[in-house]
């Protein structure tokens, strides 16, 4: 899954992404994959010491700067994030020469203002066919660009609107507005708790984050020297957690784990996804000779710690091909290829 690091010039938005990357990963590129931070693993762990740790994984990109106080974006940025699954848009809270919550509207309306540029091209398209052989026009596809241009009228965008966003006459236009995005409002070292976020709403959540702190932190390599940084500072924990976890859960997705003495392992998986569908993701022969699923909750694992006590004690399930997987499941599957 990938999302767009975006935002205006000077937003701060590439010590975000630094912060995300590391140094190294930073200096290379501006692409990264991430590490999902899941600490359901480390009593897996601890019960298996396994060979190998494999987390779940986000790639971030880094979309270079656009605009400029009192200006949109421009067309260069926007097109650049349009293929991406989820979007982070970085504010400027941090310099006193912008204001982060025009800056935010500026970027949602950019993005609607773009969406219904497209719908209306298209619907113009459409009639002008239509007058041709009224045989060349879906009329599905007519009514949800209507019901998707109402929307936007009215100052909402896509993804306020589950039942549009997802009508699959409109699957095809990747509309900038109906993707999920999380705003960082990149704040000075230690304001992040006095800065007032806006509400969240579908698909779009708020959070502060001192985008210079965390890059200074992913420098710090060693562990007690950057506990001790943190301690200074009054804080328990780095922010970038927080910033990872929000992505994942706007992507849709959920983890489930394996274990065992060859690997602990996080698998990402859509919400709502089936067992033979979370099988699939390991392999798609697991998934075409799906049999069944043996399943652990993972408070279950936790209340026993240990595999055979919670089967001892009839906590182990077996699943078919209808069970929809929960987050942090713990799964082995039976197959036949």
């Amino acid at each position: 899954m990938k999302t767009a690091i975006f935002g205006f010039s000077g937003s701060g938005k590439t010590d975000l992404f630094a912060a995300l990357a590391g140094p190294d990963a930073a200096a290379a590129g501006n692409r990264a994959m991430i590490k999902v931070p899941d600490a359901r693993l480390d009593p897996l762990i601890e019960l298996f010491n396994p060979k190998k740790i494999t987390y779940s994984e986000i790639e971030y990109l880094d979309i270079p700067g656009g605009g400029g106080k009192g200006t949109g974006l421009g067309d260069r940025v926007l097109n650049e994030v349009r293929p991406y699954d989820c979007l982070i848009g970085v504010l400027d809270a941090f310099s006193g020469m912008n204001d982060p919550k025009q800056q935010w509207q500026a970027i949602e309306a950019d993005m609607m203002v773009t969406d219904m540029a497209v719908i209306e091209k298209r619907l113009e398209k459409l009639d002008a066919d239509g007058k041709k052989n009224k045989a060349l026009v879906d009329p599905k596809e007519q009514e949800a660009l209507k019901r998707a241009l109402a929307l936007l009228e009215n100052e909402r965008p896509l993804r306020t609107d589950e039942e549009i966003s997802t009508l699959p006459e409109l699957k095809g236009y990747k509309f900038l507005s109906a993707r999920p995005i999380l705003y960082v409002w990149n704040c000075p070292e230690g304001e992040e708790a006095g800065v007032e976020l806006p509400e969240d709403t579908p698909g779009m959540t708020h959070i502060a984050v001192s985008a210079k702190l965390e890059r200074e932190l992913a420098e710090i390599d060693d562990p007690e020297e950057k506990a001790m940084f943190l301690q200074d500072l009054g804080i328990t924990e780095s922010a970038l957690d927080k910033v990872i976890g929000k992505t994942y859960q706007l992507l849709g997705l959920i983890s489930y784990l394996t274990a065992g003495e060859d690997e602990c392992r996080a698998w990402p998986l859509r919400v709502g996804s089936t067992a033979p569908q979370a099988a699939g993701v390991i392999h798609t022969d697991f998934e075409k000779g799906f049999i069944r699923a043996e399943v652990i909750g993972y408070a279950d694992f936790l209340e026993f710690g240990d595999f055979k006590k919670v089967k001892d004690a009839g906590k182990a399930r077996l699943e078919g091909k209808e069970y929809i997987v929960r987050d942090g499941d713990i799964i082995e599957f039976r197959f036949n290829v």
